[in-house]
């Protein structure tokens, strides 16, 4: 039996290391003009935006989509 390697570059993710990594690249004002969310223009945190995206699918899913067009850049 072969080893099969998820496809999906989000798999073993977590959410958290998606946020971190987004505001360490783009910082919270940058993060906040690409998606306009409350969590990241109104006294922003990484804490009080996991908690809205793990309650927001249609905002985790902008999240992830900036990430996962991002992710070239985190390896440069």
């Amino acid at each position: 039996m072969e080893n099969k390697q998820s496809k999906d570059p989000l798999h073993g993710v977590t959410l958290q290391k998606i946020v971190e990594q987004l505001v360490a690249f783009y910082g919270f004002d940058t993060l906040g003009e690409l998606i306009k969310i409350k969590c990241f223009t109104d006294q922003p945190s990484i804490k009080s935006s996991l908690t809205f995206l793990r309650k927001t699918d249609w905002a985790r899913k902008k999240v992830e989509d900036l990430y996962l067009k991002t992710l070239p850049k985190f390896n440069v």
